[in-house]
């Protein structure tokens, strides 16, 4: 059995590519500082160390300690309104703890790094849709310069260390565990609302659209990536369809029975217009295939959150 380090590994998507690890009968290790992650989503089967990245001493003594094959980079800032606010904090936890791991990956033999990116944040605004890997990389916020100064690092470690990595540029997103009490999000945002029967607020005029991928499928991404052998390091993982904001809160709507009705708030500086993903270098190289449409992702997650509301009280 191999053994895997998932950093960010109580997080949203983290917590998931660590469940599927382990159906698929890896050894897993969690590093996670619980800062945004929660402690009952790591799988009980999982090592758990409670660890920021940043803290290069104790992530060196997990490296010594558990002796992985692989890892799974998923811990970071993920808020682009945090990142235009606090340049310096993300880039402390994207760019400096990301280096942290990569150092760890580089003398500690690793196999192989799979780093979760962007593909909402690095492209910029797009120049033809959907973008492929091939698209300019113009970021419109530091939260996307961080992501993508990563992704040079591990180029550059590459060619000089002969460290594998696969980079995964994920598009938007969402499904159960997400958290509904951040600025990204949409749609467990909005999923929390309606079921409470309080007032979303869409930024601008809604028709903004985004790429929605269902988390499982971003999980099996991850999967794929440290099995198979492939040409490129960098592949796009979206469903390669554009949603309009304003047609998820209608979906969302349809599905919680509810009839309140959004309010529009100001448009987001440092977020784009209208993005989808091109994912068939992904396809061809990982095998890889979206398998939850938004309808059917749109119906589990509302349920989750159902679940999640239902108990608290």
């Amino acid at each position: 059995m191999k053994k895997v380090l998932v950093t960010g590994g109580a997080g949203f998507i983290g917590s998931h590519v660590v469940d599927l690890l382990i159906e698929n009968d890896y050894w897993v290790v969690v590093v996670d500082d619980l800062s945004h992650g929660n402690i009952e989503y790591v799988n009980k089967k999982a090592k758990f160390y409670r660890v920021n990245i940043c803290d290069n001493t104790k992530l060196k003594n997990i490296f010594q300690k558990e002796c992985p094959d692989f890892v799974i980079h998923n811990a970071a800032q993920i808020d682009v309104r945090r990142s235009i606010k606090e340049p310096e904090f993300d880039a402390k936890i994207n760019i400096v703890g990301s280096l942290n791991v990569i150092k760890c990956c580089r003398e500690y033999g690793i196999e192989r790094i799979v780093y979760a990116s962007t593909g909402g944040a690095i492209y910029g605004e797009p120049q033809y849709l959907p973008v492929d890997e091939k698209h300019p990389q113009n970021p419109l916020s530091p939260y996307g310069i961080s992501k993508l100064t990563v992704e040079k690092y591990l180029s550059i470690y590459k060619q000089i260390y002969n460290l594998d990595y696969i980079s995964l540029r994920y598009s938007n997103v969402y499904g159960p565990r997400q958290d509904p009490l951040g600025e990204a999000g949409v749609i467990a945002i909005f999923s929390r609302k309606l079921l409470r029967n309080e007032t979303p607020i869409i930024n601008g005029d809604g028709e903004q659209t985004r790429d929605f991928v269902f988390v499982e499928d971003v999980a099996m991404s991850n999967l794929l990536s440290l099995r198979k052998k492939t040409r490129s390091n960098v592949f796009n993982i979206g469903s390669g369809i554009e949603t309009s904001i304003n047609e998820i809160y209608e979906k969302l709507r349809r599905i919680t029975n509810s009839n309140v009705e959004a309010v529009h708030g100001k448009y987001i500086k440092g977020e784009v217009r209208n993005i989808s993903l091109d994912c068939s270098l992904a396809m061809k190289e990982l095998k890889w295939e979206v398998t939850t449409n938004i309808d059917d992702g749109l119906n589990k997650t509302v349920s989750w959150f159902r679940s999640i509301i239902r108990n608290s009280h």
